[in-house]
């Protein structure tokens, strides 16, 4: 019986004979994380011995020197030790090609390097082409391969495309360019990448779930009071002032990182753990989250950008004051959202989401606030106030999983104090060393796109964050900027929460 490309994921096989095609090889992206992540792969005998990689970029480089280039990087950015055999099998296995991703000639010599891999290394001509390139460059490259024969499927050969975020600017550009793509590939050759889905505590957030009888009963709103997600980073925007100013943090982080969280947070339990089984209830999520009507958007929305402050004991500059940012920015880099999702498991439960730059700490985590119990029968304690149940789901730097949930101080008096049980993954199953792009290189080289969105699920983000960036564009800020460096964000962030009597969890508590 052939098995499914989940059965064979969830079974830990060799993934598929193939040469991955890398569209701009000659930057950060491939050096830093898909070389160290092919390597882990081999390291783990997933990789098939039948592969090969052909990088692409206008760069001069040969084949020669661009393995000379590649080697030059390989101990600097590895997760591990090199093993000088492992490693020298994975540089014999690149080559490249130069040239511009709008030129039709450039396709004709990849087809020419393709087909000399495959007599060289016996890849069986699959191919996966993956698009580490800026977006203007996406429906280019895959018109070009789609006009070339290079997408062509036949005779059981396969062709699939990964495509880095982001994935439109907005809803309409979004539908275009899922419009453009499809002229020339299928819904199955699309893998639409969103590297938080490869961090292993994301993907637990399903086997906690539905694995463990407790837990999945009061996974509703008749026991939860509320959802708190950060996604916090302590750094600014580095050398990416450029791309950040035409992005912002709203359109950065919201409709792709933190949705896929909120899919997997708020999903319904799925059939099978078959790509689209999953990928339906996920879709559900988004499509329920109420989108912000223009008065809505002035109460449950946030904006902010980081000024000049202090972290730990560096000094930080303001944002428009880093390189390539204008010194009259309005670009945010700070989002807080009130969120509701319109089904029944989720009625009336807000989803709160907050992420930024130049807080205190990088922190990504889900925090599922518990119903407090009812006080009665501790009126006549020394018992003021009872503490809510949390559970939280940390997703970086350190992955894991804490509970909090009180328990009697010990003594002759009846007092409560809160306890917090927590494990962390490297503590209990050691640690793997891992870029986060290992698993979702292996899945699209199996052709499993559990973790990897659909069209739909794409389009139907971008019709929430849509009408916020109309109000923002329309609504240019009036107080930026309006946190500083090394603080929690805006103090409107605060207020969002508290006209619900609620509060931002202290990170670290």
């Amino acid at each position: 019986m052939t098995e499914t490309p989940e059965q064979k994921q969830l079974l830990g096989e060799i993934a598929d004979p193939c040469v991955m095609v890398i569209f701009g090889a000659a930057g950060d992206l491939t050096k830093r994380k898909l070389i160290p992540a092919l390597y882990n792969l081999a390291k783990s005998n997933l990789l098939s011995r039948e592969f090969a990689i052909v990088g692409v970029a206008r760069d001069a480089f040969t084949t020669e020197s661009f393995r000379a280039e590649i080697s030059s990087h390989a101990k600097e950015y590895a997760t591990g030790e090199l093993e000088p055999d492992l490693w020298e099998w994975l540089e014999r296995r690149l080559h490249y090609v130069q040239g511009e991703f709008g030129d039709a000639a450039t396709f004709q010599v990849l087809k020419q390097t393709l087909a000399e891999a495959d007599r060289e290394h016996g890849t069986h001509g699959n191919y996966l082409y993956y698009l580490a390139t800026p977006p203007p460059f996406f429906a280019t490259i895959i018109k070009l391969l789609g006009e070339s024969g290079l997408a062509k499927e036949e005779s059981g050969q396969w062709r699939r495309v990964i495509i880095e975020k982001p994935f439109g600017r907005d809803l309409d550009s979004a539908k275009t360019l899922n419009h453009d793509i499809k002229q020339s590939l299928a819904e199955n050759q699309i893998y639409r990448i969103d590297h938080y889905l490869g961090k292993e505590t994301v993907q637990n957030i399903l086997a906690f779930r539905f694995s463990n009888g407790i837990f999945e009963p009061i996974w509703n709103r008749n026991f939860i009071d509320h959802v708190q997600i950060t996604v916090a980073e302590s750094l600014g925007v580095e050398q990416r002032g450029g791309y950040y100013e035409g992005a912002g943090a709203l359109r950065d982080m919201i409709p792709n990182h933190i949705f896929q969280l909120i899919s997997l947070t708020c999903m319904e339990p799925p059939i099978s753990f078959d790509a689209d089984d999953v990928r339906d209830e996920m879709a559900k999520v988004l499509h329920a989250i109420n989108p912000f009507d223009p008065e809505e958007v002035l109460t449950h929305a946030v904006r902010g950008q980081y000024d000049a402050g202090q972290l730990g004991e560096q000094k930080a500059i303001a944002y428009r004051s880093e390189e390539k940012v204008s010194s009259t920015s309005s670009t945010e880099t700070f989002v807080a959202l009130k969120l509701q999702l319109d089904n029944w498991r989720w009625a009336d439960v807000p989803i709160y989401i907050r992420t930024g730059k130049r807080l205190p700490r990088r922190v990504t985590e889900i925090a599922i606030q518990f119903k407090q119990a009812p006080y009665q029968l501790f009126r006549k304690t020394n018992v003021e106030k009872l503490r809510t149940n949390r559970l939280v789901i940390h997703i970086q730097p350190d992955e894991g999983i804490s509970l909090r949930f009180g328990a009697k101080i010990p003594g002759p008096i009846v007092n409560l104090g809160a306890v917090k049980m927590s494990f962390n993954y490297k503590d209990y199953f050691g640690s793997t060393p891992s870029t986060g792009y290992e698993r979702l290189i292996y899945d699209c080289m199996n052709g499993d796109q559990t973790l990897f969105q659909r069209a739909d699920m794409v389009e139907a983000g971008w019709t929430v964050v849509d009408p916020i960036l109309d109000v923002w564009q329309a609504l240019p800020p009036r107080a930026f900027p309006n946190y500083a460096s090394g603080t929690w964000g805006p103090k409107e962030a605060n207020e969002l929460l508290a006209r619900d009597g609620r509060q931002w969890r202290e990170i670290g508590e």
